[in-house]
C-alpha cells in the first residue's frame, strides 16, 4: 500500500512538472463569477454591515487575484433589482433582507466593486439576468415599486417564479433601458448575461405566452417566434452597449450544449436532455455570426469522458463555432468532490490544459467563488502553483477600439535594502495608459516578451511609476523592459531596457539599447 502511494504521488508530481514545462499563453482571460441571487457568493447573508459587505468582497477580490484571475464577473441584477443606485429598479434584498431598502451607511455597491477590481488591475463584467422577476414568488421581498407592480401585465407567472415576458416589445425596450443606464453611468468592462432567457423547461408545465403570441407571432411558429424575441433583445443590446461606450464588452455564458447532433447536423455529439437552440430559445450561434456578441463562455461544467455531455466533445464543438469572436470555457469548480470523477483533484487542470491546446480558446470563467473555499482537493494551489502560476494578460478584441500607449521608459534604478528600485516615466497626457507590464531576463537570455513566464509584475498605471523588485540578487546580471496597456490590453512598443551589468564587482545600470 505504502509503495502504491509513494508511485501516486511521485506520478503527481511528475504530472505537474509537465504541465509547468509548457509555455502558458501570455493572453488569457482568467475570471470567476459571484453571484448574488440567494447570496451564493456576496453578500454572504441579507443584512451585513456596509463595511462587512466591503471586507467580504475585498477578501474575494485579494484571494482571486493570488488565484492568478484578471477579472470579475459579478452579478448586479439578479432579480429585476439593483446592486446599484438604479432609477428603475429598487434595492437588491440580498443585500439588506429588504427590497428598496438602501445600504446602511448608505454606498454604492457598484461603484464600490468597479472601483476596488479596477485597482487589482482585474477586468469587470457586469453581470445581469435580462428576463427573470421575482426569484420565488412564495417567499421574495418584493417592493412597492418594483416592476412586477408598476407593469403587471408584462409578467408571466412559472414554476412558481416570475419572468418577463419576452414577447412583449415593452419588455425589450425596458430592459435595454436598464442595462445602458448602467453602462453610461459606471465604469464597467463588460456586460454579461448567464444561460437564463426564456426558463427551463419544468415537466407537464407550457411557459403561459399564448396571449402575447397571439397578439405579436403573427405567421411564425411560437419556437420560432420565441427566439425571435430573445435575438432582438440581444441585437437591440449590442447597439446600445457599443453607442454609450465603444469599448464596453458584451458576452453571453449560455448553457454548453447549443443543439444535439440528433436535431440538426451542425449540433454536438451530445445527449443533453435541453439545449439552448431547443428550449431555452437562445440561438447563441447566430448572435455569434453576426457579431452581437464578443464572446461566449459556454458553461461546460461535465467532467471528461461524461457519458452525455462530454467536456472534450463539447470544448471542441464550442472552439470551432466561434465565428471570430472569443471563447472562454465556464469550468464548475462546484463540481469538485461531487461525483467519482470530480474526486480527482486534476479534473479542472486538465480541463484548463486541454482548452489551451486550441487556439480558439482564449481563456476560462470558474463558477462560483464560494467554490473555491476550503481549497476543495487543493484546487487553489493547482492554480496558484500550477495553470496560473505565470500572469496573464487579457485577450486582445481587435474590432473594439485600440488606443496603443506609447513606450514608457526607464529612468534610475537604486540598490536598497531587499531590492532594486527601479522607476521608469510614462508622457502619456491621454490617459490611454492604464496598465504597465515589467519583464526581466537573466544574463545572456534573449529579450523574448512573448513569454509569460519573464513578467515580473503587470501594475496599475501611477503618476511616477515604481517598482522594487524583491527577487533581485545582487551581483547578478539582468535584463529589464517596461511596457504600457491600453484599456483593452493592446500593449505598447518596447522602450530601452535598462541592463544591470555586474564587472569586477561594481554593478552598473545602463539605459542605452
Amino acid at each position: 500500500m505504502l509503495k502504491q502511494f509513494i508511485a501516486g504521488t511521485i506520478l503527481c508530481v511528475v504530472l505537474m512538472q509537465q504541465a509547468w514545462a509548457q509555455l502558458p499563453p501570455k493572453r488569457e482571460l482568467r475570471a470567476v463569477w459571484i453571484a448574488t441571487v440567494e447570496n451564493i457568493d456576496w453578500p454572504s447573508r441579507r443584512g451585513l454591515s456596509t463595511e462587512q459587505q466591503k471586507q467580504e468582497f475585498i477578501a474575494i477580490l485579494d484571494q482571486q487575484q493570488r488565484n492568478g484571475m484578471n477579472a470579475v464577473v459579478v452579478q448586479v441584477r439578479p432579480a429585476t433589482d439593483a446592486f446599484y443606485a438604479s432609477p428603475y429598479e429598487p434595492w437588491s434584498e440580498y443585500l439588506t433582507g429588504v427590497q428598496g431598502q438602501a445600504p446602511n451607511p448608505y454606498y454604492d455597491p457598484l461603484q464600490f466593486m468597479v472601483e476596488e477590481t479596477h485597482k487589482r488591475g482585474m477586468e469587470f463584467h457586469a453581470w445581469f439576468n435580462p428576463y427573470r422577476a421575482v426569484f420565488n414568488v412564495s417567499r421574495s421581498s418584493v417592493a412597492p415599486n418594483h416592476v412586477t407592480r408598476l407593469h403587471p401585465q408584462w409578467f408571466l407567472t412559472y414554476d412558481n417564479k416570475k419572468y418577463f415576458d419576452p414577447g412583449i416589445p415593452e419588455v425589450r425596450d425596458y430592459v435595454t433601458a436598464v442595462i445602458r443606464d448602467v453602462v453610461k453611468r459606471y465604469d464597467i468592462d463588460a456586460v454579461h448575461f448567464d444561460d437564463y432567457f426564456y426558463p427551463y423547461r419544468v415537466p407537464g408545465k407550457e411557459f403561459p405566452d399564448n396571449n402575447s403570441y397571439r397578439q405579436y407571432g403573427g405567421n411564425m411558429m411560437k419556437d420560432d417566434w420565441r427566439r425571435a424575441n430573445v435575438d432582438a433583445i440581444i441585437q437591440m443590446l449590442s447597439v446600445a452597449i457599443k453607442a454609450e461606450k465603444p469599448w464596453v464588452k458584451f458576452g453571453v455564458s449560455p448553457f454548453g450544449v447549443w443543439r444535439n447532433k440528433d436535431k440538426d447536423p451542425e449540433g454536438s455529439y451530445t445527449k443533453g436532455g435541453q439545449t439552448n437552440y431547443d428550449d431555452l430559445y437562445a440561438d447563441i450561434l447566430k448572435w455569434l455570426k453576426k457579431g452581437w456578441i464578443d464572446y461566449v463562455a459556454p458553461q461546460i461544467y461535465w467532467e471528461r469522458g461524461h457519458r452525455l455531455a462530454d467536456y472534450e466533445i463539447l470544448l471542441n464543438w464550442w472552439s470551432q463555432h466561434g465565428y471570430g469572436r472569443q471563447v472562454y470555457i465556464g469550468h464548475g469548480v462546484y463540481r469538485i468532490n461531487s461525483n467519482a470523477a470530480w474526486k480527482n483533484p486534476n479534473e479542472i487542470p486538465a480541463q484548463i490544459e486541454e482548452a489551451r491546446t486550441l487556439n480558439t480558446v482564449q481563456g476560462s470563467i470558474f463558477y462560483s467563488a464560494a467554490s473555491f473555499r476550503g481549497n476543495p482537493l487543493g484546487i487553489e494551489d493547482a492554480l496558484r502553483r500550477g495553470v496560473y502560476r505565470y500572469p496573464a494578460l487579457r485577450p486582445i478584441m481587435p474590432w473594439l477600439p485600440k488606443e496603443t500607449p506609447d513606450a514608457p521608459y526607464f529612468a534610475d534604478a537604486i540598490e536598497r535594502s531587499g531590492g532594486l528600485e527601479i522607476h521608469w516615466t510614462d508622457e502619456d497626457t491621454t490617459g490611454r495608459s492604464k496598465q504597465y507590464v515589467l519583464y526581466r531576463f537573466e544574463q545572456n537570455e534573449p529579450i523574448n516578451v512573448t513569454d509569460p513566464t519573464k513578467i515580473l509584475a503587470i501594475l496599475g498605471q501611477m503618476p511616477d511609476p515604481v517598482y522594487k523588485d524583491l527577487t533581485y540578487v545582487k551581483g547578478k546580471s539582468y535584463t529589464y523592459v517596461v511596457t504600457a496597456l491600453d484599456r483593452m490590453q493592446n500593449e505598447s512598443l518596447l522602450g530601452e531596457p535598462l541592463r544591470v551589468q555586474v564587472k569586477n564587482g561594481k554593478t552598473a545600470f545602463l539605459f542605452e539599447p
